[in-house]
């Protein structure tokens, strides 16, 4: 069994500092890596407004180059405060995964990407369709308390349980985001 870091898992209330302390580590991140980061996103249920979360703050930092990232960013995120997992390359390939806080409970998580990998266009998806679709964000909610209660610190029954909900509604976002983008209508949620 995979523990979680803090003990059980709590899923607390929405905290509307949440977005605040997302755009100070933003600047944090992009100050020491500098050119090397094209873009930073707030991600996670943090990001979504109302949504209760597990209160990490998930940053989402594309880059050109995984491999220039590989030897240019460990040691500047490590300067910040975060810890490099490099173990979760196995499970998240083309990813370097970072933690911040105490050995639990963690404070921010940083996925860091090439701006085209796959796997950034459905963070960003289905976190617009979350914004935009309360049922859904109040559906999500339901799972991630009830799996909170039953998986206690069992971080990996935690997130496959989450599974197959993140697939079906990543999928009905992809369509969504691509009617939104043909019907060239706004997309009030970025």
């Amino acid at each position: 069994m995979e523990k979680y870091g803090a003990g059980s898992i709590v899923v607390s209330d929405y905290d509307p500092a949440w977005p605040v302390l997302f755009e100070e580590e933003s600047v944090r991140i992009g100050s020491a890596l500098g050119p090397l980061v094209l873009a930073v996103e707030h991600i996670g249920s943090t990001a979504v407004p109302g949504l209760p979360s597990k209160p990490i703050i998930d940053l989402l930092v594309g880059v050109r180059s995984i491999e220039e990232a590989k030897e240019r960013c460990v040691g500047p995120m490590e300067g910040l405060g975060y810890v490099y997992i490099p173990e979760y390359a196995s499970w998240l390939p083309g990813e370097l995964f970072f933690r911040k806080g105490p050995p639990g409970p963690w404070t921010h998580h940083v996925h860091l990407m090439e701006t085209c990998h796959p796997r950034r266009e459905a963070f960003l998806v289905f976190r617009d369709y979350l914004r935009a679709h309360p049922e859904a964000a109040r559906a999500y909610a339901d799972i991630k308390r009830g799996l909170a209660a039953s998986s206690r610190d069992d971080i990996k029954a935690y997130r496959t349980g989450k599974n197959s909900f993140v697939e079906e509604t990543t999928e009905k976002a992809r369509a969504w985001h691509a009617r939104m983008r043909l019907s060239g209508e706004n997309d009030a949620a970025r």
